[in-house]
């Protein structure tokens, strides 16, 4: 009995699927979001230092004398009429630059810090602007001092519970009545647990060394891990080079 086929083939679930092609306006969409990944960095890195190089010239050149604006000079020099506009930006950040310098360098005098001690001591007995002044220098020794004050390593920690497992930064080894009150559990290190995808917050936990991992990857690549929600992962092969 001869079996008769048929001209053509009849798909069957279990063939493999042709790649379907995409649509002009799929490639579009993917060649804009690529576009968009590339531009929007670059672009908002220069509005940034843009914005805050003009913040900074709107609040200093008003203290400058006006005979001594930089525009004014600019016009005075190559002989412009007053009514021709410049805007020349960067010069008060210089200004504030210089002038930050010069105030760093008299603080670190004998009488740089006399005066100091003397206006703190004044502003100390001030009440309102007490609370105020002391904040804010808390924030600032925090973050422009020039101490050894940084994260000593990337580490993982169980948290919040046995299995699950956290990236922390470690700080400093537990002192004071901090290590005095946990004397019984060991030595004990400050662990910083930030938060996703902001890593200016987080909690402060004193932990025993035996349960604190410390990780071969740099503190810049541990944070980079968590801002980008687990997305960016270091260098496999060296943690102590960039990822390729």
């Amino acid at each position: 009995m001869r079996l008769l086929t048929i001209g053509h083939a009849m798909n069957t679930p279990f063939d493999p699927q042709k790649p379907r092609r995409a649509s002009t306006f799929a490639r579009l969409r993917s060649s804009f979001l690529t576009g968009l990944v590339v531009i929007a960095p670059v672009w908002l890195t220069i509005w940034l230092i843009w914005s805050v190089v003009g913040w900074i010239d709107g609040s200093v050149l008003p203290w400058v004398p006006n005979s001594y604006q930089p525009d004014k000079m600019i016009q005075d020099l190559l002989g412009l009429e007053r009514d021709v506009q410049i805007d020349v930006r960067g010069i008060g950040v210089i200004i504030f630059l210089v002038f930050t310098i010069i105030v760093g360098w008299m603080a670190k005098g004998l009488m740089g810090r006399s005066l100091i001690h003397v206006a703190e001591s004044i502003v100390e007995r001030t009440p309102v602007v007490r609370s105020i002044y002391s904040g804010i220098k808390q924030i600032s020794e925090t973050v422009f001092a020039q101490t050894e004050r940084s994260f000593e390593k990337a580490c993982l920690i169980e948290y919040p519970r046995k299995g699950i497992w956290a990236i922390g930064f470690i700080s400093t080894t537990a002192k004071g009545e901090i290590s005095q009150r946990a004397g019984n559990m060991g030595e004990m290190q400050s662990i910083f647990l930030p938060t996703t995808p902001n890593p200016t917050s987080g909690f402060l936990l004193f932990l025993p060394v035996e349960d604190v991992m410390e990780l071969d990857m740099s503190v810049e690549d541990a944070a980079k891990l968590v801002i980008s929600a687990g997305l960016v992962y270091p260098n496999l092969k060296d943690p102590s080079q960039p990822e390729d």
